[in-house]
């Protein structure tokens, strides 16, 4: 990070990821810069009944990288969790619960995870077990496993955070709210640490399934590598992935007292709703190009000072068109560069916003813009520019990367990271 930063600046000082694309931030950013697709077929047995087999599973089962009795005691959404709080913690220079350091106040930290499905894959099991064995076989650890607030109350749990611990659960825009929740608690003073970000699980034949029934997924079952098509003239949905991703933020007088080194300053967050429809977004994108505006406006920034843009862009013919509007409102036709992620990860749910965040962080720390993928005759509705195919270089200097968050029910959510 480069540049005098305030007292009272929000930073971020850690970063944590699991992907489709690898079990680290390291493996996930070389995939990014790269342009590897990690859709793939499913050859599991659940999917071949289903409609669209194809999806981005995560890089690593998660359950064999935790401690085997906890491991039996978390859903796979909270496994996706627990190992990027993990990663981000040490990232941020901290090596067990807040209470072993003396810089840091463990009533002054605090969690906030959100989530777009939650703990499906716990809800169907015991069901299953109860339908065919009788209610003794359903596991205690149920309802913690299933509610909401597992990720969160998991991180908390591990860190040792004694300050709030909140879980957004705002659809695909849960990530990226989480975080802007963390902005919140640090600049009202609540908070001197927040572990923030999201996770989801959706490769789950339930999940898939109803998604299919919406006609949201992508049916190109025979080229899942090329399924997911960003702003391309053939689109025709998403492909479901799964993960998590975690930032740690901080005051930036805390991390400068305890000789960390932040990445960037979290300088805005705005949110809008659409109140529209319980999926489909406003045609002109209105909602999220208000998103956006406050986000800039919260930074007190100019639209000009963003050097790109970390697009929401799921590949459903309408959630992109909406978006690619709301871009040309805000920035005008083609006025800054943009990515689209998901033409490589999929589509995490509850966890691109935090994993768009992870990504743009990282943009402008190593002053590189990853590309877009699967463009092969862009939308000339669009009117973009597209970092198409070859990641490209981010000039040295002041700059902003924003990124956007988009979920069913309307929700809207944009975030402004500096350098």
């Amino acid at each position: 990070m480069t540049g005098a930063v305030g007292d009272d600046a929000v930073v971020v000082t850690g970063l944590g990821a699991v992907t489709p694309l690898g079990v680290t931030v390291k493996e996930t950013w070389e995939g990014l810069l790269c342009g590897h697709s990690a859709a793939q077929a499913l050859d599991r047995p659940w999917a071949a009944g289903l409609p669209v087999r194809i999806a981005a599973p995560a890089a690593a089962e998660p359950a064999p990288l935790l401690e085997r009795v906890l491991a039996r005691r978390v859903d796979r959404v909270g496994a996706f969790a627990l190992l990027a709080v993990r990663e981000a913690w040490s990232d941020a220079g901290f090596v067990g619960r807040a209470e072993a350091f003396g810089p840091v106040d463990p009533e002054r930290v605090a969690v906030v995870l959100g989530t777009g499905i939650g703990g499906t894959h716990t809800v169907v099991r015991n069901h299953e077990e109860l339908r065919t064995r009788g209610p003794r076989r359903v596991s205690p650890h149920t309802v913690p496993m299933l509610m909401g607030n597992h990720s969160s109350a998991l991180a908390a749990i591990e860190v040792g955070a004694l300050g709030q611990a909140a879980a957004p659960a705002t659809a695909c825009a849960a990530g990226a709210d989480a975080i802007a929740t963390g902005l919140d608690l640090i600049r009202l003073g609540r908070a001197d640490v927040v572990v923030a970000g999201g996770a989801d699980a959706g490769v789950h034949p339930l999940v898939m399934a109803a998604f299919s029934a919406m006609r949201a997924l992508s049916t190109r079952n025979d080229e899942p590598q090329g399924a997911s098509r960003p702003f391309d003239r053939g689109r025709d949905g998403f492909v479901i992935g799964e993960g998590g991703a975690v930032v740690v933020l901080e005051r930036a007088a805390h991390a400068r007292a305890r000789g960390a080194r932040p990445y960037c300053t979290l300088a805005g967050a705005g949110q809008a709703s659409e109140a529209h429809h319980p999926t489909g977004p406003r045609p002109d994108g209105a909602g999220l190009a208000r998103a956006m505006r406050r986000a800039l406006a919260d930074a007190r920034l100019a639209p000009d000072a963003v050097r790109h843009v970390q697009a929401h862009a799921t590949s459903t013919p309408a959630g992109d068109a909406a978006e690619a509007a709301a871009l040309n409102t805000v920035f005008g036709p083609g006025g800054v560069p943009v990515t689209a992620l998901k033409s490589m990860t999929g589509h995490l749910l509850g966890a691109a916003g935090a994993l768009a965040a992870v990504a743009a962080v990282l943009s402008l720390a190593h002053s590189v813009l990853p590309p877009t993928i699967n463009v092969r005759e862009q939308d000339p509705d669009t009117g973009l520019d597209i970092v198409r195919d070859a990641a490209v270089e981010l000039s040295a200097g002041p700059a902003a990367v924003l990124c956007n968050a988009a979920g069913f029910g309307g929700h809207n959510t944009a975030l402004v990271f500096a350098r």
